[in-house]
């Protein structure tokens, strides 16, 4: 059995910020001492119909508590989707249909058993409470909080002092997500960096109705593929967990070898012990790609099949020069003056072609891949923000960066 000290390190593995900061220590002592598991939560507003690996960060955790014995509440914020998270906007965002919550929320339900244990998670969805809230009800939640402490949120403030709009609805949503907490009796949400406040009015809505007031765990946002910004699909720097082995697995190697380790940290579930390990051999020498290819394997694993990922490494590796792929792969920074270019300029800028010319011929002709696919279309257009794997014939290869 896992002792008290290791599962506690166990839980506080990756987090940010705990807070109160010895309060999961205390919390975890009181529910032991009165013989029932913690209630943890964590939300998820279903914007759209596919979770990503950003997503996982948190599902990752609710399974570590799972498996420590702890009831897990997988949150649908299909009522606040409705309203539209503020959350690092600059503008306000246009809330989704119902139609369109309702279809995404029913992809979720299937979608995170790919992580968490169908038995043994809750799935709940806010507008069991806030579908039956009258107006007056809503008006008593909203003078729980004060505007003074709304404009606190830094996304709030900057669009104040900028002059720019702040619709009436937007103070509501961070209300509902605290209300979420307090209708459910929640110990602990989780939730990313980004969250905080939100979180935190969890706290002061259960304090003002008489409840503990939950503990608060926040977790990094994973970087996307380009290691720069948070994984987003508007971004297309992603991988979703329903994505095909083959595809999953051939952007995990596009990655960088620095963001690989940030990966490791968050989404495997090797020990950490493990991690610190693989660090030392790529020190001592071991080629970083072959260490790529051990979380890759991992991760096609866990989101299809066992000995779905060894597969899908054998195929990759089979795209490139009979079966091998070169230790050293140069890579390349394209600066776009524009949003997107097509695949001809990247192939130029890229040093892999020396003219347009000859990237529409080596197209034409099935010489040109992309992360080991053959590219079809001369005039494809690539955006900024992604890393791509671009080869061209058998020998020039490179790892291109779209800036």
């Amino acid at each position: 059995m896992i002792s008290a000290a290791d599962a506690l390190n166990e839980l506080m593995r990756g987090t940010e910020e705990v807070l109160p900061e010895k309060g999961l220590q205390e919390r975890l002592a009181l529910v032991a001492k009165e013989k029932r598991p913690l209630r943890v939560k964590a939300g998820f507003d279903p914007t759209a119909p596919d979770l990503h690996l950003g997503h996982t960060v948190l599902l990752n955790k609710l399974r570590q508590f799972q498996q420590l014995g702890h009831d897990v509440i997988f949150l649908i914020g299909d009522f606040t989707g409705r309203i539209g998270d503020p959350t690092g906007k600059n503008v306000t965002r246009k809330p989704l249909t119902e139609a369109d919550v309702a279809a995404n929320a029913a992809t979720y339900k299937e979608q995170i058993f790919k992580v968490l244990d169908r038995d043994k998670t809750r799935i709940e969805f806010n507008s069991n409470w806030m579908g039956e809230m009258s107006a007056s009800d809503m008006i008593q939640l909203a003078a729980k909080a004060t505007v003074a402490r709304m404009l606190e949120r830094d996304d709030f403030s900057k669009r104040y002092k900028g002059g720019q709009s702040i619709a009436i609805h937007e103070f509501l949503y961070p209300l509902v997500q605290g209300y979420d907490s307090v209708a459910l009796q929640s110990d602990v949400e989780l939730g990313g960096t980004d969250q905080k406040f939100n979180l935190l009015m969890g706290r002061q809505l259960q304090e003002a109705e008489g409840q503990p007031p939950q503990i608060v765990m926040t977790m990094p946002i994973l970087e996307g593929l380009d290691g720069v910004q948070k994984m987003s699909k508007s971004l297309n720097n992603y991988i979703g967990i329903n994505e095909a082995p083959n595809d999953m697995f051939g952007k995990v190697m596009s990655i960088s070898d620095d963001l690989m380790w940030r990966w490791f940290e968050l989404l495997s579930f090797r020990p950490l012990e493990e991690i610190a390990d693989l660090k030392q051999q790529m020190a001592d020498g071991r080629n970083p790609r072959d260490i790529k290819f051990e979380l890759g394997v991992e991760l096609v694993d866990r989101f299809h099949s066992a000995g779905a990922g060894g597969e899908a490494k054998e195929a990759f590796v089979a795209r490139f020069q009979q079966g091998q792929l070169p230790d050293e792969i140069p890579e390349v920074v394209v600066q776009l003056s524009e949003a997107e270019a097509p695949i001809g300029f990247v192939l130029r800028e890229a040093g892999l072609v020396q003219s347009n010319g000859e990237a529409i011929r080596m197209v034409k002709q099935g010489a040109v891949k992309m992360d080991g696919e053959k590219v079809a279309d001369p005039q494809l257009k690539l955006g900024k923000g992604v890393e791509v794997l671009l080869q061209v014939g058998k020998r020039r290869i490179a790892k291109v960066t779209i800036g």
